[in-house]
């Protein structure tokens, strides 16, 4: 069986229950609604669910804008991939001297040390231009050669309308991106933990450098978490996040909010400084009061029906389980049972023992998914090995099987069964011997402590 058609059929049987997957014309039904009854005033916006990545809302999200100090997510998130908190930033003259005079700025001198930690919250909070040139020039040498860093990082989380031009934001016609880009970039970093530290931080010290005798007392200047001139636009929910500002760009925001279990990213760009955080504001109101998050594991299981399938894999449907961490976003008005799902091939660098994923749509929209992973994998071993890697999967292409020691007992069961079949042949031969040899050795008969031989063929034959 080709290998492609195995995995899948391995996986198939994975069913939520039999009546998640409904008739086509309940599809239709379910896929009639979507919340979309909102609007803003920024000419792009989208609000992505963090866990699974669904796209709640979308206003010409793919339109390209100028990002402005956004961007410092990207460089945020390749900073902390490359490198460790503790290592030493030096400030070159480019980076102090190469940015637009008047940006935003902590006044950082030539030759001025600080860790990579407090450079990232220079960076991240007080949006310190020289800071995310320094360390950029930190992690590969030049800017030049960290952007071209940045451009690949965004083409391998799906970016399709981006291209950096510098680690800051400053305008540049060469340096734009999409809301739909931004918010997948804001969701990688986001699972960083010291990312979401960081933008989740109202105040930071910096303490005195080799340039400086005092400490620098940093702000975050996003005005729905922390006050920042003002507290009109404060919000319970908000985790954090980054502002933007450039004449060009206007205003542009990336804000992490949380509500029942529930983490959403929302990204505003070409919005004006009255209303990004209004904007955003109501974005967040609007998805949590629409949508729901429901737990894979919840509603799925493993259907041990299909012996056929199992039988791939084991008899015992239980080597596959559903991750309990997998989770899907619907509109609160929909059911799971409305909601399709496939099983795709599927691997986590991390995780050895995922073996595949379900992966549910609702209304023609991805909205989560979860792993299943193989119960009974170690550290070395799986189902299935050699998926083709363009399937995008994992899995494993043959049962492994220790061959010598299976051939070792083969041969051991062949041996015997040839000396059980050998001794049947000689039955009557060895019949025959052993009646001969009870002849020649007649039995002692024990009289008491005394031995009598019987004699009486030898007193017969006197007669």
């Amino acid at each position: 069986m080709n290998i492609k058609r195995k995995i899948t059929k391995a996986l198939a049987f994975i069913i939520a229950l039999n009546s998640l997957f409904m008739s086509k014309s309940t599809v239709a039904e379910a896929a009639d609604y979507w919340p979309s009854g909102l609007d803003v005033v920024a000419e792009s916006a989208i609000v992505m669910e963090q866990e699974t990545g669904t796209i709640l809302y979308s206003k010409n999200m793919d339109e390209v804008h100028f990002p402005a100090s956004i961007t410092k997510i990207m460089t945020a998130l390749i900073v902390l991939e490359q490198c460790d908190l503790d290592e030493i930033v030096k400030f070159s003259a480019e980076s102090v001297y190469g940015t637009e005079l008047g940006s935003s700025s902590i006044a950082r001198d030539v030759g001025e040390e600080m860790t990579v930690e407090q450079t990232l919250y220079g960076m991240m909070l007080e949006s310190a231009n020289e800071c995310a040139y320094a360390l950029g020039e930190h992690v590969a040498g030049d800017l030049p050669s960290f952007v071209d860093m940045m451009n690949a990082r965004a083409k391998e989380l799906g970016c399709t309308n981006t291209h950096f031009n510098n680690s800051n934001g400053l305008p540049d016609d060469e340096h734009y991106t999409t809301a739909h880009d931004m918010a997948l970039i804001s969701r990688a970093a986001y699972n960083i933990p010291k990312f979401a530290e960081i933008v989740g931080t109202k105040n930071y010290t910096i303490p005195p450098t080799n340039k400086h005798s005092d400490p620098t007392p940093l702000n975050n200047h996003h005005q729905m978490l922390h006050y920042y001139k003002t507290n009109k636009y404060l919000y319970d929910y908000c985790l954090g996040g980054k502002t933007g500002y450039t004449v060009v760009a206007g205003a542009t925001l990336v804000t992490y909010a949380k509500k029942d279990g529930m983490t959403l990213i929302c990204v505003v760009m070409k919005d004006t400084t009255t209303d990004e955080y209004t904007d955003t504001t109501n974005l967040f109101e609007y998805c949590f009061n629409n949508f729901s998050t429901y737990t894979v594991a919840d509603f799925a299981s493993i259907s041990e029906d299909d012996t056929n399938v199992t039988g791939i894999l084991s008899e015992n449907s239980e080597l596959i389980c559903v991750d309990k961490k997998g989770i899907i976003v619907i509109p609160k008005t929909a059911s799971i049972l409305d909601v399709e799902s496939d099983v795709v091939p599927y691997s986590d660098k991390n995780n050895k023992s995922v073996i595949g994923q379900l992966r549910f749509r609702y209304s023609d929209r991805s909205v989560g998914s979860a792993n299943l992973i193989f119960t009974n994998a170690d550290t070395g071993s799986y189902p299935f090995d050699n998926i083709d890697p363009k399937l995008g999967g994992s899995g494993k292409e043959y049962i492994q099987v220790n061959y010598p020691k299976i051939g070792l007992i083969i041969l051991i069961i062949l041996a015997v069964i040839w000396l059980v079949l050998f001794i049947k042949s000689k039955s009557s031969e060895i019949l025959l011997f052993k009646h001969r040899f009870r002849t020649r050795h007649p039995k002692k008969v024990k009289t008491g402590m005394t031995i009598i031989r019987d004699n009486s063929k030898k007193r017969r034959r006197r007669r």
